[in-house]
């Protein structure tokens, strides 16, 4: 039996702190076809973005019902299938927001800026639950706020928050520093699931281990709790088909950077990276489905990355 191949929405941002030329889009995938559209551009669009780590461009996204929701540094933009602003919202505690997932109606974001997490109401248009992570004592502990006051907690980003997954069993998150995901049950505390290596970025609970992308080994990777492992190396291309665009930076020149992720049920996975380039991995053969690229701009990388819902858009 033929099954036919997903699409997919994408956000690209460019990394490093040159503030010339694209400042990325968003994009839908559609492997099947093997095409590229570019659904919304920073370009030529009027929104205010800034970029606490460097990057700048469109965030995390999710969907919910016919709403796409993304995120930018700073804001959740809550948008129709033709990407069609329907609202924006901000909130103090909204910094450098790196990735976001929807669950129960509501949109978690990670706020690198403040070593938070925070909860949007989809249906009051609200942000309604802030919750800042600490280490005290060498254990994982943290405390809930209120979005809507000033009694948060104070800018920090000592654990560089990238990554968030909610679903029945309750929050799972992770960052680049924390070397672990972390998970916060519904009495607020938190546990350490597994060790992560360092700069880990997507990591959430599949099939029955941890899977993320291992950046710093530019590769996406799964482990078991019974021992299985898998990975699967980046995409790479010659470096003559590549951009460099005067890049210095040695980490922004460096293609494979492994960075946004996507599930299809228990057996296929998307993972992005640099220069912005979607693979598609099975995970029963072991083997690369393909790849599209959307751009050879060595500083413009993937950042978000889901399932495209919508049928007849």
């Amino acid at each position: 039996m033929t099954m036919s191949l997903p699409k997919f929405i994408a956000s690209s941002v460019v990394r490093g702190d040159r503030r010339v030329g694209s400042h990325g889009g968003v994009y839908t995938i559609d492997f099947e076809k093997q095409a590229v559209d570019k659904i919304f551009d920073l370009d030529d669009s009027e929104i205010d973005f800034k970029g606490g780590s460097g990057d700048r461009g469109m965030r995390g996204i999710a969907t919910a019902g016919e709403d796409i929701l993304v995120a930018s540094s700073d804001v959740l933009f809550r948008c129709d299938p033709k990407f069609e602003i329907k609202t924006f919202s901000r909130n103090h505690y909204l910094d450098d927001c790196h990735e976001i997932c929807e669950y129960d109606g509501k949109i978690f974001l990670t706020s690198p800026g403040f070593d938070s997490l925070l909860a949007f109401d989809l249906e009051s248009k609200t942000y309604i639950w802030g919750f800042h992570l600490v280490r005290q004592y060498d254990e994982w502990a943290g405390h809930t706020f209120d979005p809507a006051t000033d009694k948060g907690p104070v800018a920090v980003n000592d654990y560089q928050l990238n990554t968030v997954h909610v679903d029945k069993t309750g929050i799972y998150f992770s960052g680049q520093n924390t070397n672990a995901m972390l998970h916060l049950d519904n009495d607020m505390q938190v546990s350490e699931i597994c060790s992560l290596p360092a700069g880990t970025h997507d990591a959430r609970p599949y099939r029955n281990g941890v899977l993320f992308n291992d950046t710093s080994s530019d590769c996406v990777r799964y482990a078991g709790r019974n021992g299985e492992s898998l990975a699967f190396k980046t995409e790479a291309f010659d470096e003559s088909d590549i951009d460099f665009a005067d890049v210095e930076d040695a980490d922004t020149r460096r293609q494979g950077f492994a960075r946004g992720l996507c599930t299809v049920g228990d057996r296929f996975v998307a993972a992005g990276s640099s220069p912005s380039t979607i693979s598609l991995y099975d995970f029963e053969s072991e083997q690369k489905v393909g790849s599209v690229n959307l751009s050879l701009d060595i500083r413009n990388a993937i950042q978000g990355l889901t399932i495209w819902p919508f049928d007849n858009v």
